[in-house]
């Protein structure tokens, strides 16, 4: 298993798809304890990845500015 540390550098599809996986082993109960602890703390590690490129993901969203018909004009500061 890769180190805990490295996962920024993961792509969001790539990060989800392996704490599925780590889910999945932790589940079963196969994985033997000092592993189960290791693979846990990866799994809270690919979490914490994902929750931020997803909160980057919505305020990229959140900074689209509509026209009153509704189609996307531009981007707003994050402060407005």
């Amino acid at each position: 298993m890769a180190n805990v540390n490295d996962v920024s550098t993961l792509a969001f599809e790539t990060a989800l798809a392996e704490l599925e996986r780590i889910v999945a082993a932790l589940e079963r109960g196969d994985v033997p304890l000092a592993q189960a602890v290791e693979t846990y703390e990866r799994g809270i590690a690919l979490k914490n990845h994902c929750e931020g490129l997803l909160r980057q993901a919505q305020m990229r969203i959140d900074q689209v500015v509509l026209t009153p018909a509704g189609v996307a004009e531009g981007l707003s500061s994050f402060e407005s």
